[in-house]
């Protein structure tokens, strides 16, 4: 028999989704524009100097092996999704798979995990917009994209939708630039004499590709999963769809272009400058394009970080609200929280997740900086940890509705993963980040046992 209350939590979801298909509803492309702007951050505008550093010109290889395995995530949620729709997307589809503990388990790492990345982006936000009003103190700028980033939520989800894609337009259009110009320097149209170049730098060596041998490629896989992080809102957002069978267009959509951006930007990156030369505390983009001297070139790259970090803000904290609302449907949450008004707008999770936010902000004032850093940098550790909760409920799952090439390639996805994390042992500091998301993640297993509710898996009713 299936427990009659996690029976009564599905019919709950879907008289949810079916209330809201007459409301505002989204495009696959604005769906695309919007896991673009949830994917492409500061991770990668400023973040991927760490990666070159450690892989060389091999870092190539490493987006590849990157985007494979993220697309191997988004096919198992994508699957699970089109083939039984549920509110709370891969959350619902963990408690299915493997019963009410692994539900809340999946729910409130990725709940934390956003809390945790919304703070570290607003503080890194507040850092670069002090570049130009170095008077203004930090929490106040902290203040005001919180409160804009809840107001662009509270706006519901057509305006969202719209403003999410003008950000991913704007991040677009810059990668797009900036490989256009790749392309004229490669023509010859633009010669590196016109710079401080006096070549073009990428070789075919083996020195140049594997400066650390393998084990740098290895070491980079983590941190190249992370500018993939995001890849989770495609399928909470997938309820918004017009039409749920699009969900896969906008994926393949979303994250073929995104690699193929992405492989493209940084070997004019490396075109363009050495990768030796490339630091970890600033742009590899600025860095390459310093050489040529552009005026207001800083002021450019400053305001594309900031504006790629605060769209990941508002997407994530659209998400861990949609995820919240799942968890109070469950029972894993105060039942206030399951609340969606008449403009889709989920407002007592929103307010709770702005709250976490306001904490955690807080948090940053009073822990020691390296603590802080360590904590929030290990909150992406947990989301890349969800990843394998979605690829295991889809094996679990996949068997029982004979999906197409499954459970094969999530095994793979899973193998991918594993090796990635197991890149952090090659350094102390990882070490540290990868042993504090283990403790959360077990920390917050501990918390579903004081949750009463019926044991068992359930497989959900498709409509």
């Amino acid at each position: 028999m299936r427990p009659e209350a996690i029976h009564q939590s599905i019919k709950r979801a879907q008289k949810v989704n079916k209330e809201k298909r007459g409301s505002e509803k989204l495009s696959w492309w604005q769906l695309s524009l919007i896991g673009i702007g949830s994917i492409i951050g500061a991770g990668f505008f400023l973040g991927t100097g760490v990666s070159v550093r450690l892989a060389g010109e091999s870092i190539l290889l490493s987006y590849l092996i990157g985007g494979i395995t993220v697309f191997i995530v988004f096919r198992a949620l994508a699957q699970m999704s089109i083939h039984a729709p549920q509110s709370g997307a891969f959350r619902a589809y963990a408690r299915f798979a493997f019963g009410p503990d692994v539900g809340f388990l999946s729910g409130w790492v990725y709940w934390i995990a956003g809390v945790l990345i919304m703070s570290s982006e607003v503080t890194a936000i507040s850092v670069f917009t002090r570049y130009w009003f170095p008077w203004i103190p930090l929490w106040i700028f902290a203040v005001l994209y919180s409160a804009l980033a809840l107001g662009i939520n509270l706006m519901g989800v057509k305006n969202f939708g719209r403003i999410e894609s003008s950000f991913a337009i704007i991040k677009l259009g810059t990668l797009l630039l900036f490989i256009l110009f790749g392309f004229l320097i490669l023509l010859g149209l633009i010669p590196p004499t016109l710079s401080r170049l006096d070549h073009l730098t990428f070789s075919f060596q083996w020195n140049d590709w594997f400066p650390n041998g393998f084990r740098g490629v290895w070491s980079s896989l983590l941190f190249v999963l992370f500018s993939y992080g995001g890849v989770e809102v495609l399928g909470i957002a997938a309820a918004e769809l017009k039409k749920r069978e699009d969900l896969m267009r906008a994926g393949r959509a979303t994250l073929s272009s995104l690699t193929l951006l992405y492989i493209l930007a940084l070997y004019f990156v490396l075109l363009m400058t050495p990768w030796q030369s490339i630091s970890p505390a600033k742009s590899p983009f600025v860095t390459a394009l310093a050489a040529f001297q552009i005026p207001y070139l800083d002021s450019f790259f400053n305001f594309i970080i900031i504006t790629a970090a605060f769209s990941i803000m508002v997407a994530t904290l659209f998400s861990i609200s949609r995820i919240m609302v799942s968890l109070a449907q469950d029972g894993d949450a105060p039942p206030k929280l399951a609340h969606i008004n008449s403009r889709g707008i989920a407002i007592y999770a929103l307010l709770l997740s702005a709250t976490g936010l306001a904490l955690t902000i807080l948090l940053s004032f009073f822990l020691p900086a390296r603590l802080y850093e360590l904590v929030t940098s290990s909150a992406g550790v947990l989301l890349i940890l969800n990843w394998i909760l979605i690829l295991s409920s889809h094996i679990r799952l996949a068997k029982n509705w004979g999906l197409t090439g499954s459970p094969y390639l999530s095994y793979g996805g899973i193998l991918l993963i594993l090796v990635a994390l197991s890149g952090t042992l090659n350094d102390p500091t990882q070490r540290i980040g990868l042993i504090i998301s283990l403790a959360l993640f077990g920390g917050i297993s501990f918390g579903s046992i004081f949750i009463r509710r019926p044991k068992g898996g359930f497989l959900p009713e498709t409509e």
